[in-house]
């Protein structure tokens, strides 16, 4: 029993810091794209030393390191939708507008999960979360048409944009890597994912790879590149494999909710930005259509 409330306790410890690490990540990313190396270049670091980490950690501990032929398909569709357009999103938005309004928009995240599951998945769609999918869409509507003099962006409004594409990818990928779950462990999943989505990431990004000075990269630049490539790839999601394992996907993912309170501390902290009336309005609306677009009654479980 001991034994089972330590794995607990660490497991919640786990979720905690890899949703840090995430909060972090929408600032640190600005200290690095696009001063020292471009968002695409960035993109190919992350996921190629990414990858060189998952396939080192199966040396730890080798299993079969095969999928099966049919479902390749479904790996490489969630390579697309869970690594590269993901990725290539964040990356490109983050680094346009500002941590808040970027950690904001990804809890639209659950409400289009809801969304495509309805119309992948033929799931029921209640009253709750249509008023739910409306307040969320209000409340980012809300934060993406406002001009902020405090935000830390060059380009708000395509960046918020890009960061709700990504969300969007991001949706489709969360609803279609379910089945592979009941095939493999979550490890040998992510390791695959990694590995279709690097075939796209790389050529891509190859050419701002190719152009990127590396030599021009400051101390301050080094330790961002390595914290966004090992901290909020590598070991977040190790982090949040570990609180699956122990807590529950549930669980484990209620805890989004907790980044933008982390993103908005840092981000106002060391980039000096204000948490303004309508940001505190967009938060309220996003997070009162989550609720209501993810409630369940006990006799739905």
């Amino acid at each position: 029993m001991l034994q089972k409330e330590k794995g607990t306790l660490m497991a919640h410890l786990a979720v905690i810091a890899a949703n840090l690490i995430f909060g972090a990540t929408f600032s640190i990313v600005k200290i690095i794209t696009p001063a020292f190396i471009q968002p695409l270049s960035l993109n190919v670091v992350r996921i190629a030393v990414s990858l060189l980490l998952f396939w080192l950690l199966f040396l730890f501990k080798p299993t079969d390191p095969g999928i099966q032929k049919k479902h390749i398909p479904r790996f490489i569709t969630c390579a697309l939708t869970g690594v590269a357009i993901n990725q290539i999103f964040y990356i490109k938005g983050v680094s346009l507008t500002s941590p808040i309004h970027a950690s904001l928009l990804m809890l639209s995240t659950p409400i289009l999960i809801t969304v495509i599951a309805a119309w992948l998945l033929k799931e029921r769609v209640t009253f709750l979360k249509l008023l739910g999918l409306a307040l969320g869409i209000s409340g980012a509507v809300v934060l993406v048409l406002q001009k902020d003099n405090s935000a830390s962006g060059s380009d708000i409004l395509l960046g918020d944009l890009l960061v709700f594409l990504n969300a969007a990818s991001y949706a489709f990928y969360l609803v279609l890597v379910k089945p592979l779950m009941e095939a493999y462990s979550p490890v040998k999943i992510i390791r695959w994912i990694f590995t279709f989505g690097a075939l796209f990431i790389i050529p891509i990004g190859w050419n701002d790879f190719s152009h990127t000075d590396w030599t021009a990269l400051t101390p301050k630049a080094w330790a961002a590149l390595s914290f966004i490539v090992v901290g909020a790839t590598f070991l977040a999601y190790l982090f949040n494999m570990y609180g699956v394992r122990y807590l529950g996907a549930s669980v484990t993912g209620s805890y989004i909710y907790s980044q933008p309170v982390f993103a908005a501390l840092i981000a106002m902290i060391f980039m000096g930005e204000a948490l303004t009336p309508y940001k505190i309005l967009s938060a309220l609306l996003i997070f009162t259509g989550v609720f209501l677009a993810t409630f369940r009654k006990k006799t739905d479980a």
